[in-house]
């Protein structure tokens, strides 16, 4: 195995066991940020439009990282140091994606993509009889969910549920 597709697997890998470990609260600050942050999203997105918050978190993005460039040169120029720019290193880094790897992820997501389609086909052209009427059950129960609930707030509301840590449920 290649060095490209050795660090591949190991960041995959890496990314699996971080899921894991949000999942599972290993880390409880970590879990906490994560957890917080996503359901301050969604409620965010439960009171405003997509675009309105999309654009408040880049402008909160933009007046922190502006703010500290800024003070980063105040402090500079009174201390006459010459510490450089403060994101140096992190605009050194080289996020490019090589063609192979972008062709891999490609690759993986057809096989969820194909899978997916197969089995639209096979329940709305009622391959298996029993199969597209439990699909339509299902669908007919979800019209009543739907008419109590948006799709905001079930997201919210799973999201509540997922907060509580599997080590209080034993």
């Amino acid at each position: 195995m290649n060095g490209a597709k050795c660090s591949e697997a190991l960041m995959e890998f890496d990314f699996h066991l971080s899921v894991h470990d949000l999942i599972f609260w290993r880390d409880v600050k970590k879990t906490g940020f994560v957890f917080g942050t996503t359901l301050v999203m969604l409620l965010s997105l439960a009171a405003f439009s997509v675009i309105s918050v999309v654009s408040y978190l880049i402008l909160a993005l933009l007046s922190v990282t502006i703010s500290f460039r800024v003070y980063k040169s105040v402090i500079q120029a009174v201390q006459k140091s010459e510490e450089g720019h403060p994101f140096k290193a992190y605009l050194d880094v080289d996020i490019t994606l090589s063609s192979e790897a972008f062709h891999n992820y490609v690759n993986a997501a057809m096989v969820h993509v194909n899978r997916a389609l197969k089995l639209i086909i096979r329940l709305f052209l009622v391959e298996d009889l029993v199969d597209s009427l439990k699909l339509a059950v299902f669908m007919w129960l979800m019209t009543y969910v739907g008419a109590v609930f948006n799709g905001i707030t079930l997201l919210i509301l799973g999201k509540a549920a997922g907060r509580i840590s599997p080590c209080c449920l034993k």
